[in-house]
């Protein structure tokens, strides 16, 4: 045992593996981050409900339409909505799309072992034949490129994996909000622990995949295919959006001959834990599109904090980041801890180094990530 902890303290945030080890968690347990971290996870929460819902909406009703208008309406298509949306007085839903594909480009977990498969094509040429029965034009061109609408379906079925997963997180997170204003949780170990029964709970939850044609089911992602919420859809939601990300189109110029993009796509760091919170505020960054949705739904008592603050409104989105920052590392510790291999508390010798090596893991790769900014 000795040893074991001996090992832990030559790490550089060994700090933070005694925490884990203890109950703790990444995020240092306050008043104040619990209640920042509660009071950005419920708009957070409201943001994710509304993202989940278009998501969903796009998979199933606007697959293999080459031209999507009006995907962003789940339907409901009106004068005053388009007005809306063009004084951009709405949800941003192009944040949920560069999540959608970032977790597509990283790949990982079944989803995207799945996509690959023989039986995910013969499903896709089902549904392009029934698409485009009476269309000898996307048929020829289908021809000519069999692999351009077998791909339409590969990015719709990432729409609907990511979908299916932030309905479950939404849920997690406002149940998480109401039991705050109940007087049920009081510390940050308890909304870790909230977030990881909630990962537990629903971790065989199936993820699965159908559109209707001319009132015929077709099935692309079966049950019996065994996707799964936890993981092939939040582990690689982990990996892609908190640690690996996608640089923002127009702000960042990474050289690769100078090294600055590692040659492992899987070293790749960019994500939610590392990003600095100061660009937020920049027109059409993804972050700041999360930011401005998640303005609209603060509950009060977080609002008022943000107001009295040296800059009060100025840099809202800003303090919004940083309080995000802080809730996605217990969304991490939750994960962290949920995916040990063995209890906290055993007792036995090997399952301990087992856990510490499980531990270490994790944080050798936050090191470089903003965890000591968050805890100062």
């Amino acid at each position: 045992m000795a040893t074991i902890k001996k090992k832990a303290q030559n790490n550089p945030l060994a700090e933070y593996i005694k925490r884990l080890q203890t109950g703790g968690a990444l995020l240092s347990d306050s008043p104040e981050n619990v209640l920042e971290v509660v009071g950005i996870l419920k708009s957070y929460g409201v943001v994710l409900d509304a993202y989940s819902k278009n998501l969903n909406y796009i998979a199933e009703e606007q697959f293999l339409v080459f031209f999507q208008f009006y995907k962003y309406f789940n339907g409901k298509v009106s004068f005053q909505q388009l007005l809306r949306h063009w004084w951009h007085d709405r949800i941003n839903f192009e944040y949920a799309e560069y999540c959608m594909k970032s977790m597509m480009w990283h790949g990982g977990g079944g989803l995207d072992s799945y996509l690959d498969t023989k039986e995910f094509q013969e499903r896709a040429q089902a549904v392009i034949a029934a698409k485009f029965k009476n269309n000898p034009l996307v048929i020829g061109l289908n021809q000519l490129f069999p692999d351009f609408l077998i791909e339409y379906l590969r990015v719709s079925a990432y729409y609907t994996g990511l979908g299916q997963f932030w309905r479950v997180m939404a849920d997690i997170f406002l149940s998480l909000s109401d039991r705050y204003d109940q007087g049920e949780i009081k510390s940050i170990p308890q909304v870790v622990e909230h977030i990881k029964a909630g990962l537990v709970a629903n971790a065989v939850n199936p993820i699965t995949y159908q559109v209707k044609i001319k009132g015929k089911v077709y099935e692309i992602i079966p049950k019996s295919v065994g996707l799964t919420f936890l993981a092939d859809t939040a582990i690689p939601y982990v990996e892609a959006i908190f640690f690996r990300g996608t640089p923002f189109a127009g702000t960042v110029s990474l050289n690769a001959q100078a090294y600055q993009i590692p040659p492992d796509q899987s070293r790749f760091q960019y994500g939610a834990l590392y990003a600095d919170p100061l660009p937020i505020g920049s027109a059409g960054i993804p972050p700041t599109l999360l930011m401005q949705d998640m303005r609209h739904y603060l509950p009060e008592y977080l609002h008022e904090i943000y107001r009295r603050s040296q800059r009060g409104e100025d840099d809202l989105r800003v303090q919004i980041c940083m309080s995000f920052q802080k809730s996605m590392f217990c969304v991490t510790t939750a994960t962290i801890l949920g995916l040990l291999p063995h209890s906290l508390d055993t007792q036995d010798i090997d399952e301990q180094k087992a856990n510490l090596v499980h531990l270490e893991k994790w944080m050798n790769r936050l090191q470089t990530s903003r965890i000591l900014d968050v805890n100062k």
